[in-house]
């Protein structure tokens, strides 16, 4: 399964959620790549969007690695398995975590204008253009949950079988359009039009107001 682009992921995600979901109170795209995705999701569903920004944690000497994940609120969600393979000090794993942090504190102001996610008694729906280890999506899915959400569901158009095993310990539903056996994975290898997503884009899928 290739997708052609995150267009066509959300349009087919949308479409395989909604006989399967019965209530969306709101839909959280993370940026960037997973907003785009999500845009199509909730066209389809009638839901309003907005954004959860979550960061990953890469792995200093291999940023695209990641070793785990940071929140909104700081909370970090670690892989120590590859913590402990690449030898990560308490130093090394703070230094990643505050600069990520950073870069949350600028996408809040940037795209929610400083404005709090209010998600206490919703039923939310996460979406993102793949999941690779899913620390990044188990991070927003926890820090939902500590806001209030009635309820958490996980979306995405790709994603390995091991992620989703991994993410229903924490999500209360997980649904993925194309679970992937492969031995290798890589969300990019999932589509043909992968390219970078830049802000600029992201505030015009978020035009209709930010919810």
């Amino acid at each position: 399964m290739v997708f052609s682009d995150r267009v066509e992921a959300g349009r087919l995600l949308g479409e395989y959620l909604k006989d399967k979901v019965e209530r969306v109170d709101l839909l959280l795209g993370i940026p960037r790549g997973g907003v785009v995705v999500a845009k199509e999701v909730a066209k389809i569903l009638s839901a309003p969007l907005s954004l959860l920004i979550v960061r990953k944690l890469g792995v200093p000497s291999n940023p695209e690695l990641a070793f785990g994940a940071i929140d909104p609120d700081g909370h970090l969600y670690l892989d120590s398995e590859t913590v402990e393979y690449f030898r990560l000090s308490q130093e090394d794993i703070n230094r990643v975590a505050q600069e990520e942090l950073r870069k949350i504190r600028e996408r809040e102001k940037k795209f929610l204008k400083g404005k709090p996610l209010d998600v206490k008694d919703r039923v939310v729906v996460i979406v993102d253009d793949g999941v690779a280890t899913g620390y990044t999506i188990i991070a927003g899915v926890e820090y939902l949950k500590r806001k209030g959400a009635k309820e958490v569901i996980v979306a995405v158009p790709v994603c390995p079988i091991e992620a989703i095993k991994r993410l229903n310990q924490h999500a209360d539903q997980v649904y993925c359009y194309h679970p992937s056996e492969s031995g290798s994975f890589a969300v990019g290898m999932f589509y043909r039009d992968f390219r970078q997503v830049e802000d600029e884009e992201v505030e015009e899928l978020l035009k209709d107001g930010v919810f």
